[in-house]
């Protein structure tokens, strides 16, 4: 999977919160305020919300992803 877009601090915090009120279904979660904005026209919280669901399976992945050193 490629590294997901973090556009600020706040993106981080709010899934590192899904994951840990959610856990395992913390993706869901995201999955489900992303549908909930896009029904009512929010496309900007449409998108964060997904970005955030990337960034949730990115981080709750097994191996470690970007530049390796």
């Amino acid at each position: 999977m490629s590294n997901p877009y973090v556009a600020d601090r706040q993106t981080v915090t709010d899934a590192n919160s899904l994951i840990a009120t959610f856990g395992d279904d913390a993706g869901f979660e995201a999955a489900t305020r992303a549908e909930v904005s896009r029904d009512k026209g929010n496309i900007f919280a449409f998108c964060r919300w997904r970005q955030i669901e990337r960034l949730i399976a990115v981080l709750a992945g097994p191996e470690a992803t970007g530049t390796l050193h």
